[in-house]
């Protein structure tokens, strides 16, 4: 029997914690809907579309477009077209419906993955995992 754990925490970030939380929510639902998008374009003129590891090398050229993507933690925008990628499977399987677009005031949520990183012997932490803003 496998169990599964999971932790759920309630932060109270300060003024400048908040900003980033929000830039990350909006950068995550713009890579999300502009995937989305080119996704539904594609398959409609090839009948095919780009996986989820292709779309994240398309990423360093939405930097040059749009700098602020810079500004938050980049395995969120990775997270991001992960879930994208999941629905899409999801959908195909028919579990699910098909993918929508994220809309700016429905349920604001991100992921990210822990990074561990002992350059110098500091290990480093990166951000929080499924932050929700209360």
């Amino acid at each position: 029997m496998i169990i599964h754990k999971a932790y759920k925490f309630r932060i109270y970030p300060n003024d400048t914690q908040k900003e980033i939380i929000h830039k990350t929510f909006g950068c995550t639902r713009f890579i999300y809907n502009y995937y989305l998008d080119m996704k539904q374009t594609e398959y409609k003129n090839n009948h095919q579309s780009k996986s989820a590891y292709e779309c994240i090398k398309d990423i360093p050229t939405l930097y040059i477009e749009r700098p602020y993507l810079k500004e938050i933690d980049s395995m969120s925008l990775r997270c991001a077209l992960f879930d994208l990628d999941d629905a899409y499977k999801a959908f195909y399987k028919g579990i699910r419906k098909y993918p929508n677009f994220k809309r700016k005031y429905d349920k604001n949520s991100y992921r990210t993955n822990r990074i561990t990183s002992t350059y110098e012997g500091k290990p480093l932490l990166y951000r929080f995992t499924n932050s929700q803003l209360l």
